[in-house]
């Protein structure tokens, strides 16, 4: 590769940069969505895992078992491609969102169980002792523990999502990846803008691990 290549390189790649950023955006936001709707999501399958009757801890652990074996871009197809057969049509970002909530809950959920199966027994023991119920006891001692273990994995989590974001491309959601395409489609120049978006991905995954750093710290200054 000469000089003029690489220049004409790094001249597509800033060109295309605009249009990625606005897919930027939206990548983050399905990241955020399938973070926030997939947190409680997870907690409650945990829960159910844990202390639900035999029939629906089953059923819970099919679930994750289903989610965590099978890849992601087959449940985005199963979603947005085979409900429709049901009935049940989605719009991309809605399918895209469902399925990446769906997947998130399912790997979130065996964080939050090894997170709660970290903390002594004796802990719940002392608390049903001093006359808390169940749910008391989960509310107030267990889970604010259980959540300083289980940050670290929570942000890499998150990380995850962001990058796993760019399969809801095929479902024709343009978010950072389905921009380079287009950008591409546009200049038939296809190393920079995907040269591009693979900076922007990494400069995004180098600021959450920033934030997820930052309150790492802010939990063990609570110890």
């Amino acid at each position: 590769m000469d000089s003029e290549q690489f220049q004409l390189i790094l001249q597509s790649a800033w060109a295309s940069v605009p249009a990625l950023l606005v897919g930027a955006r939206l990548t983050i936001g399905f990241a955020l969505a399938a973070m926030v709707l997939g947190l409680p999501l997870g907690l409650i399958v945990t829960l159910l895992r844990l202390y639900a009757p035999g029939p629906v801890r089953g059923l819970a652990t099919l679930y994750v078992s289903f989610i965590r074996g099978t890849p992601l871009l087959v449940q985005i197809f199963v979603i947005y491609y085979g409900l429709p057969s049901f009935g049940i049509t989605l719009s991309p970002v809605v399918g895209g969102v469902l399925a990446l909530t769906l997947n998130a809950a399912a790997y979130l959920s065996e964080t939050i169980r090894a997170a709660i199966l970290s903390i002594p027994r004796g802990q719940h023991e002392a608390a049903y002792s001093l006359g808390l119920s169940r749910a008391e006891t989960m509310r107030l001692i267990i889970l604010p523990q259980a959540a300083r273990v289980a940050l670290p994995s929570l942000g890499n989590s998150l990380i995850g999502l962001v990058k796993d974001t760019s399969l809801v491309s095929v479902i024709t959601v343009v978010e950072l990846l389905r921009s380079a395409q287009l950008v591409i489609a546009r200049t038939f120049e296809p190393f920079g803008p995907y040269l591009a978006a693979a900076l922007i991905y990494w400069a995004m995954s180098s600021a959450l691990e920033v934030v997820q750093r930052r309150l790492e710290r802010r939990f063990a200054r609570g110890d």
